[in-house]
């Protein structure tokens, strides 16, 4: 892939980040602060558990972007988060800088391969598809824990039974 390739996929992956950011900040703020236990399967994360999963994933993907490489130390969740509207500040807090600093990154950096766990190697750009698509399937999950604890599902790509979707101001 050849620099010019790679920051022509950066320019429409970006954008698109930005806007899933903005979504997953959503259903973060969704989860009851009282329901961060609730899973719906001894099998499954809890909604604490995964609310922590989908944000700090997002910011380890731009973090390795910003290093150029892909590592994985402590994904714990520290000590101090309790709830999912402590992770929806983090993630806020964290989200925006660092994908400014990654949308800054030169062409060349994008189309250079990066090794991902010994699994990939692909040009760096390519990495930025497969972090929506984690964020996309994790945040789904998440929203099939908000109403049965008693939370509403935000409209995601269209409007959810708890917000329909509305015609733009003055289109009604």
């Amino acid at each position: 892939m050849t620099p010019e390739q790679a920051s022509f996929l950066k320019d429409i992956f970006i954008p698109g980040i930005e806007k899933e950011n903005q979504t997953t900040l959503r259903v973060l703020q969704a989860v009851p602060v009282d329901k961060g236990s609730y899973r719906p399967h001894a099998n499954s994360r809890s909604a604490l558990e995964l609310a922590w999963h989908i944000a700090s994933a997002d910011v380890w993907f731009l973090e390795g972007f910003l290093s150029g490489k892909f590592e994985m130390e402590d994904d714990s969740m520290p000590a101090d988060i309790t709830n999912a509207a402590e992770i929806a500040c983090w993630y806020e807090d964290n989200i925006g800088t660092h994908l400014g600093k990654v949308a800054k990154l030169p062409a060349e950096f994008w189309a250079t391969p990066l090794n991902f766990f010994g699994i990939y190697n692909f040009p760096a750009v390519l990495y930025l598809q497969l972090m929506l698509n984690h964020t996309i399937h994790h945040r789904g999950q998440l929203c099939a824990y908000l109403r049965p604890m008693g939370a509403k599902v935000p409209n995601i790509y269209g409007g959810s039974f708890d917000e329909p979707m509305a015609p733009p101001p003055g289109k009604q």
